[in-house]
Protein backbone atom coordinates (compact mmCIF):
# COMPACT_ATOMS: atom_id res chain seq x y z
CA UNK A 1 0.00 0.00 0.00
CA UNK A 2 1.34 3.42 -0.95
CA UNK A 3 2.00 5.75 1.94
CA UNK A 4 -0.35 8.76 2.19
CA UNK A 5 1.03 12.04 0.93
CA UNK A 6 1.16 15.27 2.88
CA UNK A 7 -1.66 17.70 2.13
CA UNK A 8 0.37 20.63 3.43
CA UNK A 9 2.94 21.80 5.93
CA UNK A 10 1.76 24.63 8.20
CA UNK A 11 4.22 27.01 9.84
CA UNK A 12 3.30 28.34 13.27
CA UNK A 13 2.64 32.10 13.18
CA UNK A 14 4.65 33.54 16.05
CA UNK A 15 3.55 36.45 18.19
CA UNK A 16 5.54 38.15 20.94
CA UNK A 17 3.35 39.01 23.91
CA UNK A 18 6.06 40.82 25.83
CA UNK A 19 8.58 38.28 27.13
CA UNK A 20 6.31 35.43 26.10
CA UNK A 21 5.92 33.99 22.62
CA UNK A 22 3.17 31.80 21.17
CA UNK A 23 3.11 30.07 17.80
CA UNK A 24 -0.40 29.60 16.37
CA UNK A 25 -0.78 26.71 13.94
CA UNK A 26 -4.55 26.13 13.80
CA UNK A 27 -6.87 27.44 12.57
CA UNK A 28 -5.12 28.04 9.24
CA UNK A 29 -6.64 29.76 6.22
CA UNK A 30 -6.42 26.56 4.18
CA UNK A 31 -6.88 24.05 7.00
CA UNK A 32 -9.39 24.99 9.68
CA UNK A 33 -9.51 21.68 11.56
CA UNK A 34 -7.65 18.39 11.85
CA UNK A 35 -10.22 15.97 13.23
CA UNK A 36 -11.82 17.92 16.10
CA UNK A 37 -8.71 20.10 16.63
CA UNK A 38 -9.71 23.65 15.65
CA UNK A 39 -7.08 25.61 17.60
CA UNK A 40 -3.45 24.73 18.29
CA UNK A 41 -0.93 27.01 20.04
CA UNK A 42 2.58 26.30 21.23
CA UNK A 43 3.27 28.45 24.31
CA UNK A 44 6.90 29.41 24.81
CA UNK A 45 9.42 28.19 25.67
CA UNK A 46 9.75 31.20 27.96
CA UNK A 47 11.45 32.06 31.22
CA UNK A 48 9.92 34.57 33.60
CA UNK A 49 11.93 36.59 36.09
CA UNK A 50 10.79 36.63 39.74
CA UNK A 51 7.57 38.60 40.04
CA UNK A 52 6.56 37.97 36.43
CA UNK A 53 4.16 35.43 34.99
CA UNK A 54 1.08 34.70 32.93
CA UNK A 55 -2.24 36.39 33.71
CA UNK A 56 -5.00 35.37 31.33
CA UNK A 57 -7.99 37.07 32.96
CA UNK A 58 -11.42 35.39 33.08
CA UNK A 59 -13.01 34.94 29.67
CA UNK A 60 -15.83 32.80 28.21
CA UNK A 61 -16.02 29.82 25.85
CA UNK A 62 -18.82 27.94 24.10
CA UNK A 63 -18.98 24.95 21.76
CA UNK A 64 -15.53 23.52 22.43
CA UNK A 65 -13.28 21.70 24.88
CA UNK A 66 -9.91 23.19 25.83
CA UNK A 67 -6.87 21.00 26.41
CA UNK A 68 -3.79 22.23 28.29
CA UNK A 69 -0.60 20.16 28.27
CA UNK A 70 2.78 21.33 29.59
CA UNK A 71 6.37 20.23 28.94
CA UNK A 72 7.80 22.61 31.53
CA UNK A 73 6.47 24.88 34.28
CA UNK A 74 3.06 25.10 35.90
CA UNK A 75 -0.16 27.07 35.61
CA UNK A 76 -3.26 27.65 37.76
CA UNK A 77 -6.72 27.14 36.28
CA UNK A 78 -9.88 28.60 37.87
CA UNK A 79 -13.37 28.42 36.38
CA UNK A 80 -17.04 29.24 36.89
CA UNK A 81 -17.78 25.67 38.04
CA UNK A 82 -15.77 26.45 41.18
CA UNK A 83 -12.74 24.42 40.06
CA UNK A 84 -9.19 25.47 40.95
CA UNK A 85 -6.43 23.23 39.58
CA UNK A 86 -2.69 23.58 39.12
CA UNK A 87 -1.32 21.72 36.11
CA UNK A 88 2.23 20.36 35.89
CA UNK A 89 4.24 18.80 33.03
CA UNK A 90 2.69 15.64 31.62
CA UNK A 91 -0.73 16.27 33.21
CA UNK A 92 -3.80 17.09 31.16
CA UNK A 93 -6.55 19.61 31.89
CA UNK A 94 -9.65 19.18 29.72
CA UNK A 95 -12.37 21.79 30.13
CA UNK A 96 -15.61 21.25 28.23
CA UNK A 97 -17.29 24.58 27.59
CA UNK A 98 -20.50 23.26 26.03
CA UNK A 99 -23.24 25.88 26.47
CA UNK A 100 -20.84 28.18 28.31
CA UNK A 101 -18.05 28.46 30.87
CA UNK A 102 -15.67 31.14 32.16
CA UNK A 103 -12.08 30.49 33.22
CA UNK A 104 -8.76 32.14 33.95
CA UNK A 105 -5.17 30.93 33.71
CA UNK A 106 -2.45 32.45 35.86
CA UNK A 107 1.01 31.79 37.22
CA UNK A 108 0.72 30.66 40.82
CA UNK A 109 2.12 32.62 43.75
CA UNK A 110 5.08 30.32 44.48
CA UNK A 111 6.19 30.05 40.84
CA UNK A 112 5.75 33.78 40.33
CA UNK A 113 7.87 34.65 43.37
CA UNK A 114 10.67 32.28 42.40
CA UNK A 115 10.72 32.92 38.66
CA UNK A 116 9.92 30.04 36.35
CA UNK A 117 9.96 28.54 32.86
CA UNK A 118 6.85 27.73 30.82
CA UNK A 119 6.47 25.62 27.69
CA UNK A 120 3.46 23.69 26.46
CA UNK A 121 0.61 23.23 24.03
CA UNK A 122 -2.91 24.60 24.30
CA UNK A 123 -5.56 23.41 21.91
CA UNK A 124 -9.31 23.44 21.41
CA UNK A 125 -11.47 20.53 20.32
CA UNK A 126 -14.63 21.53 18.46
CA UNK A 127 -17.60 19.67 19.92
CA UNK A 128 -19.85 17.62 17.63
CA UNK A 129 -23.13 19.40 16.89
CA UNK A 130 -25.15 17.21 19.26
CA UNK A 131 -22.81 18.11 22.15
CA UNK A 132 -22.45 21.85 21.54
CA UNK A 133 -24.95 22.72 24.29
CA UNK A 134 -23.82 20.08 26.77
CA UNK A 135 -23.27 21.04 30.41
CA UNK A 136 -19.83 22.55 31.09
CA UNK A 137 -17.34 20.27 32.83
CA UNK A 138 -13.70 20.05 33.90
CA UNK A 139 -11.43 17.03 34.40
CA UNK A 140 -7.79 16.76 35.42
CA UNK A 141 -5.61 13.68 34.96
CA UNK A 142 -2.07 13.38 36.28
CA UNK A 143 0.75 12.18 34.03
CA UNK A 144 0.71 8.73 35.63
CA UNK A 145 -3.01 8.34 34.84
CA UNK A 146 -2.27 8.44 31.11
CA UNK A 147 -0.96 5.47 29.10
CA UNK A 148 2.83 5.75 28.89
CA UNK A 149 4.55 3.26 26.58
CA UNK A 150 7.56 2.81 24.33
CA UNK A 151 7.79 1.69 20.72
CA UNK A 152 11.44 0.87 20.02
CA UNK A 153 13.25 4.22 20.39
CA UNK A 154 10.10 6.32 20.80
CA UNK A 155 8.53 7.10 24.20
CA UNK A 156 4.85 7.99 24.01
CA UNK A 157 2.17 9.39 26.29
CA UNK A 158 -1.42 9.05 25.04
CA UNK A 159 -3.19 12.23 26.08
CA UNK A 160 -6.55 11.68 24.39
CA UNK A 161 -8.31 8.91 22.52
CA UNK A 162 -6.99 5.58 21.29
CA UNK A 163 -3.76 4.48 19.62
CA UNK A 164 -1.58 1.38 19.36
CA UNK A 165 -3.95 -0.69 21.47
CA UNK A 166 -4.07 1.89 24.31
CA UNK A 167 -6.90 4.14 25.47
CA UNK A 168 -6.67 7.39 27.41
CA UNK A 169 -8.96 7.70 30.47
CA UNK A 170 -9.82 11.27 29.42
CA UNK A 171 -13.33 11.25 27.97
CA UNK A 172 -13.88 13.07 24.66
CA UNK A 173 -17.03 13.74 22.63
CA UNK A 174 -15.86 12.43 19.24
CA UNK A 175 -13.19 10.00 17.98
CA UNK A 176 -9.86 11.67 18.79
CA UNK A 177 -6.16 10.94 19.05
CA UNK A 178 -3.55 13.12 20.75
CA UNK A 179 -0.07 11.85 21.58
CA UNK A 180 3.12 13.35 23.02
CA UNK A 181 6.11 11.46 21.61
CA UNK A 182 9.84 11.73 22.28
CA UNK A 183 11.86 10.09 19.49
CA UNK A 184 15.56 9.35 19.52
CA UNK A 185 17.60 10.28 16.44
CA UNK A 186 17.04 7.64 13.76
CA UNK A 187 13.86 6.27 15.36
CA UNK A 188 11.08 5.15 13.01
CA UNK A 189 7.41 4.35 13.57
CA UNK A 190 4.07 4.39 11.77
CA UNK A 191 1.29 6.75 12.78
CA UNK A 192 -1.67 5.03 14.47
CA UNK A 193 -4.33 3.51 12.24
CA UNK A 194 -8.08 3.96 12.46
CA UNK A 195 -8.21 7.78 12.43
CA UNK A 196 -9.85 9.71 9.62
CA UNK A 197 -7.60 12.78 9.81
CA UNK A 198 -4.05 13.01 11.18
CA UNK A 199 -1.29 15.59 11.58
CA UNK A 200 2.10 15.77 13.30
CA UNK A 201 3.47 18.90 14.96
CA UNK A 202 7.22 19.11 15.63
CA UNK A 203 7.98 20.91 18.89
CA UNK A 204 11.73 20.49 18.47
CA UNK A 205 14.01 18.49 16.22
CA UNK A 206 13.21 17.40 12.66
CA UNK A 207 11.28 14.46 11.25
CA UNK A 208 10.51 12.92 7.91
CA UNK A 209 6.77 12.36 7.45
CA UNK A 210 5.62 10.42 4.40
CA UNK A 211 8.97 11.21 2.82
CA UNK A 212 8.93 14.97 3.45
CA UNK A 213 10.87 17.02 6.00
CA UNK A 214 8.89 18.64 8.84
CA UNK A 215 10.91 20.90 11.12
CA UNK A 216 10.45 22.47 14.54
CA UNK A 217 7.46 24.81 14.60
CA UNK A 218 5.77 23.08 11.65
CA UNK A 219 2.71 20.83 11.40
CA UNK A 220 2.52 18.22 8.66
CA UNK A 221 -1.08 17.38 7.72
CA UNK A 222 -1.77 14.13 5.89
CA UNK A 223 -3.93 14.22 2.78
CA UNK A 224 -5.65 10.96 3.73
CA UNK A 225 -5.68 8.33 6.43
CA UNK A 226 -3.20 5.50 6.20
CA UNK A 227 -0.07 3.94 7.72
CA UNK A 228 2.16 7.00 7.32
CA UNK A 229 5.78 6.45 8.36
CA UNK A 230 7.62 8.87 10.64
CA UNK A 231 11.42 8.98 10.87
CA UNK A 232 13.26 11.19 13.36
CA UNK A 233 16.19 12.86 11.56
CA UNK A 234 17.32 14.22 14.94
CA UNK A 235 16.14 13.67 18.49
CA UNK A 236 12.63 15.11 18.29
CA UNK A 237 9.62 16.00 20.44
CA UNK A 238 6.41 15.68 18.44
CA UNK A 239 2.65 15.83 18.93
CA UNK A 240 0.37 13.53 16.93
CA UNK A 241 -3.21 14.79 16.61
CA UNK A 242 -6.40 14.06 14.73
CA UNK A 243 -9.56 12.01 14.73
CA UNK A 244 -12.92 11.95 13.00
CA UNK A 245 -13.61 14.85 10.65
CA UNK A 246 -16.23 17.37 11.78
CA UNK A 247 -18.30 19.67 9.61
CA UNK A 248 -17.56 23.38 9.14
CA UNK A 249 -17.37 25.56 12.22
CA UNK A 250 -17.62 29.28 12.89
CA UNK A 251 -14.92 30.58 15.20
CA UNK A 252 -14.78 34.07 16.66
CA UNK A 253 -12.73 35.15 19.64
CA UNK A 254 -13.21 32.34 22.22
CA UNK A 255 -16.40 30.96 20.69
CA UNK A 256 -16.90 27.98 18.36
CA UNK A 257 -20.27 26.97 16.90
CA UNK A 258 -21.99 25.39 13.92
CA UNK A 259 -24.12 28.56 13.57
CA UNK A 260 -23.06 32.20 13.47
CA UNK A 261 -26.19 33.27 15.37
CA UNK A 262 -25.07 31.13 18.33
CA UNK A 263 -21.80 33.06 18.45
CA UNK A 264 -23.71 36.35 18.31
CA UNK A 265 -25.82 35.16 21.23
CA UNK A 266 -22.69 34.29 23.22
CA UNK A 267 -21.28 37.76 22.60
CA UNK A 268 -24.51 39.35 23.83
CA UNK A 269 -24.53 37.05 26.86
CA UNK A 270 -20.95 38.03 27.76
CA UNK A 271 -21.74 41.74 27.54
CA UNK A 272 -24.87 41.27 29.65
CA UNK A 273 -22.98 39.20 32.23
CA UNK A 274 -20.35 41.94 32.58
CA UNK A 275 -22.99 44.67 32.82
CA UNK A 276 -24.80 42.81 35.60
CA UNK A 277 -21.73 41.86 37.58
CA UNK A 278 -22.09 38.16 36.70
CA UNK A 279 -25.21 37.92 38.89
CA UNK A 280 -28.14 35.87 37.54
CA UNK A 281 -26.59 35.94 34.07
CA UNK A 282 -25.71 33.33 31.45
CA UNK A 283 -22.00 33.47 32.33
CA UNK A 284 -20.76 33.29 35.94
CA UNK A 285 -17.44 34.57 37.27
CA UNK A 286 -14.51 32.17 37.68
CA UNK A 287 -13.64 31.04 41.19
CA UNK A 288 -11.84 33.71 43.23
CA UNK A 289 -11.78 36.19 40.34
CA UNK A 290 -13.11 39.72 39.86
CA UNK A 291 -11.43 40.72 36.58
CA UNK A 292 -12.49 39.82 33.05
CA UNK A 293 -11.51 40.25 29.41
CA UNK A 294 -14.02 42.33 27.44
CA UNK A 295 -15.07 41.41 23.92
CA UNK A 296 -12.53 42.63 21.35
CA UNK A 297 -13.21 46.31 20.73
CA UNK A 298 -15.13 46.77 23.98
CA UNK A 299 -13.58 48.66 26.88
CA UNK A 300 -12.99 47.32 30.36
CA UNK A 301 -15.64 48.68 32.73
CA UNK A 302 -14.17 51.58 34.70
CA UNK A 303 -11.05 51.69 32.50
CA UNK A 304 -10.26 53.45 29.22
CA UNK A 305 -10.05 51.25 26.10
CA UNK A 306 -6.65 49.62 25.78
CA UNK A 307 -5.00 46.85 23.76
CA UNK A 308 -5.29 43.49 25.51
CA UNK A 309 -1.99 41.88 26.52
CA UNK A 310 -3.62 38.62 27.49
CA UNK A 311 -2.26 35.47 25.93
CA UNK A 312 -4.51 34.54 22.98
CA UNK A 313 -4.71 30.95 24.06
CA UNK A 314 -7.29 28.98 25.96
Amino acid sequence: MAQPALERIIDGRKKDLGGFEVARVLPHAKRRLVGPFIFFDEMGPARFAPGKGIDVRPHPHIGLATVTYLFEGEMDHADSLGVFQTIYPGDVNLMTAGRGIVHSERTGITARQAGHALHGIQTWLALPEEAEETDPAFVHHGRDDLPNFKMDAVSMRLILGTAYGHRSPVEVHSPTVYIHAEAEAGARFDLPEGHEELAVYVVNGEIELSGESVKAGQMGVLAEAGPAPVAARTASRIMVLGGAALGPRFIEWNFVATRQDRIEQAKADWRESIANGFTNTRFSQARGEHEYIPLPGDSQAGEPPRPSKDCPTT
